[in-house]
């Protein structure tokens, strides 16, 4: 499996992610091992899809990522999960 992953931290900034291993990623992520959010810490899990293929998960984190609209709108579903 292959999963794209929303985190969020207290001040409330939000990173995208995708990863094969989430458990392992998300605990890299908070113990200092990745350069993006070694700031920012404690992460908190707050939304993830699971793929079977990595080209489409890889796609998911990109429109994520580079179109504002849809970032939006998985917000706005998730609302009352995010701070």
């Amino acid at each position: 499996m292959f999963y794209v992953y929303l985190l969020q931290n207290i001040k409330g900034r939000v990173y995208i992610g995708y990863t094969s291993d989430l458990r392992e990623r998300f605990r890299a992520h908070n113990y200092g091992r990745s350069k993006y959010t070694k700031t920012g810490r404690p992460w908190r899990l707050v939304y993830y899809e699971a793929f079977l293929s990595s080209k489409d998960a890889r796609l998911r984190e990109a429109t994520l990522k580079n179109y504002g609209s849809t970032l939006a709108q998985l917000k706005q579903r998730i609302k009352m999960s995010l701070l």
